[in-house]
């Protein structure tokens, strides 16, 4: 079957939407083009043929926007008919249609140049394994009260979350796993009722086997806000402006 891409595009999208409650965030524009159809395009460039969406919230918008559409990719929509719980709900959402193969993970409403979209698709976790990318470059984060935090010791994770007081790297929203993650994620599930991805993360974290893997000067940007949509804008610009991917 190959490498799937794995994309979450079930949330609500609540900050970014506003009073809006019927629009999808997935289908917000960026430079003019949807980010779950950037999103789709990246995992192309990732190496995947096959592309589960999982989608919850405005799921007939999603759906419609991609049935007459040629992505380049085998298209899957998974639906969370829990999407109110927390996003590690959505990544097993996808399992059924991933197999016992090493996938990509990756949210809808982040943006990666290519050059990160490389870096994954040249990445091959060993077994048992998963890899996080993560920037280094903490001075160029947009929002870091927003950002999820990573410390790391070597190439290893130790600790993952939104408000973590030590960290020295930020994780960009994307993944490159073996079945190992779904696993870390269905645990906490089953114990708990709700799991988050970064819950699954910190899982495989304590058994030494969550990577992190440096995008160095590679760029991205997630887009939770208007203010992160608008430097996202502007962003695009200045890169295409400079010939840059």
């Amino acid at each position: 079957m190959g490498r799937v891409g794995v994309i979450l595009a079930a949330g609500l999208g609540s900050r970014l939407a506003g009073d809006n409650k019927h629009a999808s965030k997935p289908l917000t524009c960026v430079g003019g083009i949807p980010l779950l159809r950037r999103a789709v395009e990246g995992m192309a460039k990732a190496g995947c043929a096959r592309v589960v969406i999982v989608v919850g919230h405005a799921k007939n918008a999603i759906a419609a926007a991609f049935e007459a559409q040629d992505c380049g990719v085998e298209i899957i929509l998974a639906e969370n008919h829990r999407y109110d719980l927390k996003n590690g709900v959505s990544v097993l959402a996808a399992r059924a249609h991933i197999g016992n193969g090493d996938f990509v993970l990756a949210m809808a409403d982040h943006l990666f140049c290519d050059d990160v979209l490389e870096i994954a698709r040249n990445w091959n976790p060993a077994p048992g394994t998963a890899a996080l990318l993560v920037d280094y470059k903490l001075s160029t984060i947009f929002d870091m009260d927003d950002a999820t935090k990573v410390l790391a010791d070597g190439d290893k994770i130790l600790k993952i979350g939104k408000t973590i007081s030590h960290y020295d790297c930020v994780d960009c929203g994307i993944f490159v796993c073996s079945p190992a993650l779904m696993d870390a994620i269905e645990v906490v599930y089953a114990r708990e009722g709700d799991a988050s991805l970064s819950d699954g993360v910190q899982a495989l974290a304590a058994l030494g086997r969550m990577h992190v893997v440096d995008i160095g000067d590679g760029f991205w940007q997630d887009i939770d806000t208007p203010e992160m949509l608008a430097h996202a804008e502007k962003e695009l610009e200045r890169r295409q402006l400079a010939g840059l991917a």
